[in-house]
């Protein structure tokens, strides 16, 4: 699906404006805007750097405590937004880089859920090796804890805290079996947000690659398959899917991503996004650490799946049991 640049924009400050039916708002990174569709309406994404809040770019009329407010003055009718779109759930997605050290990790992955939950977020997303990434295989097992440890620890109770409910994109997870094996869990933790663990899901293919200029990244030297696949989470922004591209599944995508040098020996890319069911990037981070917000209108998902039915086109006759929750 091609994306089309919004065909108004205000530049001052590296900040893009989407024109249409959809509105987009971004500092540091640029907003794309969909082909109209029916009921293609009241979405908002915005971008959120830490210690930059009061360059957070609002319309008129939209009032979030404690941020002054820059407007732009768009096209009268460009920025017309229904009263009811914000009362759609809002999720935060957190773009971090983790280091060896949990402790600074947490205290930055804090301070994101934190300024996550100010602006009204129901729900958090943290990357892949939001606790740590090491430098090795063998310090990767040193710092690997178990579920009931006390890292996690910090965050159930930062989840209550905070009362959202935070999606732990990939805990180093010393499982029952450590002893025998010696060897971890890659776990996606859901807490809710009474701090309660609602769900986990053990990663079921790891990643094996070389990197050019990184040399090679092994998740197999320490990391044992996950044993089954879970079935989707309710939460207060619908249910969470853990495999899911946008188009294809009509699903909203949020791919909250790890960016910058780890350590000596790793980088990694960021980019951290919100894609709505018609593949539009609605929130996007900028470069760096930092927090990125999109609201979710589940109205419009069945809006769409009305106007593409592609689940009609479905071929359970082909799949057999894939889909269907293990028992």
């Amino acid at each position: 699906m091609p994306q089309r640049h919004c065909p108004w924009e205000r530049r001052k400050g590296r900040v893009n404006w989407s024109v249409g039916t959809r509105v987009g708002i971004c500092v540091g990174a640029s907003a794309l805007c969909p082909p109209r569709v029916a009921g293609n309406q009241g979405k908002l994404g915005f971008i959120v750097r830490p210690h930059q809040l009061l360059s957070l770019l609002l319309c008129p009329g939209l009032r979030i405590p404690r941020l002054s407010v820059l407007c732009a003055q768009p096209r009268a009718r460009a920025m017309a937004i229904s009263s009811s779109s914000w009362e759609l759930p809002l999720v935060a997605v957190c773009q971090v880089t983790s280091t060896p050290d949990k402790q600074e990790n947490f205290k930055t992955c804090a301070e994101l859920v934190r300024e996550a939950a100010r602006l009204g977020a129901c729900l958090a997303f943290l990357p892949e090796a939001f606790d740590f990434i090491a430098r090795d295989p063998a310090e990767t097992l040193h710092l690997s804890e178990p579920l009931g440890g006390n890292l996690l620890g910090e965050y159930t109770q930062l989840a209550r805290e905070c009362g959202l409910w935070l999606s732990l994109g990939g805990f180093h997870e010393r499982g029952q079996d450590w002893e025998q094996t010696q060897k971890i869990y890659n776990c996606h933790v859901l807490l809710n947000d009474k701090g309660s663990v609602v769900a986990t899901y053990r990663k079921t293919h790891l990643c094996d690659v070389e990197i050019p200029g990184q040399g090679p990244m092994h998740e197999s030297d320490s990391t044992i398959p996950g044993p089954s696949l879970e079935s989707p989470v309710s939460t207060p922004a619908g249910k969470v899917l853990l495999r899911a591209r946008a188009i294809e599944t009509q699903c909203y995508v949020v791919a909250a991503a790890q960016c910058g040098r780890h350590h000596e020996k790793r980088a990694s890319y960021g980019h951290s996004m919100v894609v709505d069911p018609w593949g539009t990037v609605v929130a996007r981070c900028p470069e760096g650490p930092g927090l990125c917000l999109a609201r979710i209108d589940l109205r419009y998902l069945r809006q769409l799946r009305q106007h593409l039915p592609v689940f009609q086109h479905r071929r359970p006759d082909l799949y057999g049991s894939l889909g269907h929750p293990l028992s």
